[in-house]
């Protein structure tokens, strides 16, 4: 293969590089030997912060084409007509583990995609499931952490894993779903994806609808039996990459089907009066039965990255890019990613990681930020503040021009623990299930589970029984199969 002359990063000429200044052919190094340094100081910098969650994903590029017009929903560009196609990048991951962690962990999967649109970038950064453990992104970092390592042993602790889930009924729902068959995906390519959050649609008449993102896998969904997934994990961890690369480079594309949930606010008045479900909690979903499926779009992944680091590492999306037509709701969850993801990039990337081409926008972009680390794009001599307009500048709306969202009560701080409903869904769920899959759960449920001590046990059948009194049941036998004695 035919490579260019090296040179430093500077485009300087390397006369050798193959071996290193020396005082005589067997004497210590010298310190004006720059490529050598250059070399051992890039090295030692590789790395770039993991990220704290999601570490390990893999990615590529393809386009989302338009199928049916909701424009009578929103006014956003990249749905004006059927038709219109936009290029996207999709992060697949999984949540939990290391950057070097096996891709078939059982675990939720991260589906995030990103949309350069003629207005920017929109960024949906959902999961493979449609809930999620916790409504409230102050426990957050409790929950990460008890999914992480033990600050003592340093191993991965079913004890605190259900102590956690025994002390939250709210997570049972995405417990139930992360224990059956489909946490462990065969791949990323045979998986749903799920904006998961409750978003807002705004039309050209500046009316608003809340919504939910569903991608319905074309390919079929297909998961791997436990002991498998496990199997894999020791002889090729990597799996899930190896999948989707090969599968893409051989132009076998994998799709989805683009599907919105949809309800006006007052309809989700009517439908929380009725049922006693918050529709902006992220641990519970909107039934098909009630808010049926719409058809949008086609999402199509096509194009396999060059450079891992640049593209997949290195791609930095948040919940917070919406395009106009595009908006938010008040799920507290949402509410807190809104902050935190970008917040990370800041710190994993650097103040000016929108610069890099797999995050910048395709579109032209202005603003006054100007300088910092890797500071791709200043600004050059435009100016770099926008004065103040001195009879106002007379806003319309939140933003995009979004209407202004009504508050209702006081700031404070509410605890709806304890008196929300958390087991019916969760029972639904388990109800939904074929015996076989059943049985599944309550075998994939106990290995855990059969490690921790007995009071976390029986808190947690509680929890099972209230959801439906065979799931709790089947718990039970399979933790007795296991030789664990219950009370």
């Amino acid at each position: 293969m035919n490579q260019p002359p090296i040179t430093t990063a500077s485009g300087i000429p390397v006369a050798d590089n193959q071996n290193s200044l020396s005082a005589g052919p067997r004497g210590p190094l010298l310190l004006q030997d720059f490529h050598l340094l250059e070399k051992l100081q890039h090295f030692n910098r590789e790395r770039i912060p993991e990220r704290v969650v999601h570490a390990k994903g893999s990615g590529a590029y393809g386009t989302f084409t338009v199928t049916h017009d909701i424009t009578r929903f929103t006014k956003a560009k990249l749905f004006a007509a059927v038709g219109k196609q936009t290029d996207t990048f999709v992060r697949f991951s999984t949540v939990g583990g290391e950057k070097g962690s096996a891709d078939t962990e059982r675990d939720p999967r991260g589906f995030a995609m990103r949309f350069y649109t003629e207005d920017g970038n929109w960024d949906l950064v959902g999961n493979n499931t449609p809930m999620f453990f916790i409504k409230d992104g102050i426990k957050f970092p409790d929950f990460i952490h008890t999914q992480k390592r033990d600050p003592q042993t340093n191993l991965k602790s079913p004890t605190m894993m259900f102590d956690f889930w025994s002390r939250t009924p709210e997570s049972l729902h995405q417990v139930t779903m992360l224990f059956s068959d489909r946490g462990t995906p065969d791949g990323y390519r045979h998986m749903d994806g799920f904006g998961s959050h409750t978003f807002s649609l705004i039309n050209d008449a500046g009316e608003r609808v809340y919504c939910k993102w569903h991608f319905k896998t074309q390919q079929g969904i297909k998961n791997l039996p436990a002991a498998e997934a496990m199997r894999i994990a020791g002889e090729d961890p990597d799996y899930a990459q190896r999948d989707l690369f090969g599968a893409i480079a051989g132009g076998d594309f994998p799709r989805w089907d683009v599907h919105l949930q949809v309800a006006t606010e007052a309809e989700l008045a009517a439908w929380e009066e009725r049922t006693g479900w918050n529709p902006f909690d992220l641990t519970k979903v909107w039934p098909h039965a009630d808010f049926p499926l719409i058809p949008v779009g086609v999402f199509e992944l096509n194009r396999n990255p060059l450079n891992y680091h640049a593209e997949v590492e290195q791609a930095a999306l948040s919940p917070s890019n919406v395009v106009p037509g595009l908006g938010y709701s008040p799920d507290k969850m949402l509410q807190a990613r809104l902050f935190a993801y970008h917040d990370a990039q800041l710190y994993r990337v650097g103040v000016n990681h929108q610069h890099l081409p797999v995050n910048a926008p395709r579109c032209p972009f202005h603003n006054q930020q100007r300088d910092g680390a890797m500071a791709i794009a200043n600004g050059g001599a435009a100016p770099n503040y926008q004065p103040v307009d001195s009879n106002g500048s007379n806003p319309q709306g939140m933003g995009h021009g979004e209407p202004g969202l009504a508050l209702h009560g006081a700031a404070g701080r509410y605890d709806g623990r304890g008196k929300e409903d958390d087991y019916t869904q969760a029972g639904n769920l388990f109800r939904l299930m074929p015996a076989q899959e059943k049985q599944n759960l309550f075998d994939n449920i106990s290995g855990p589970l059969s490690q921790v001590s007995a009071e976390i046990i029986e808190r947690q059948l509680g929890h099972f029984d209230q959801a439906d009194p065979a799931y709790g049941a089947g718990v039970r036998a399979a933790l007795k199969a296991r030789g664990v004695q219950l009370g």
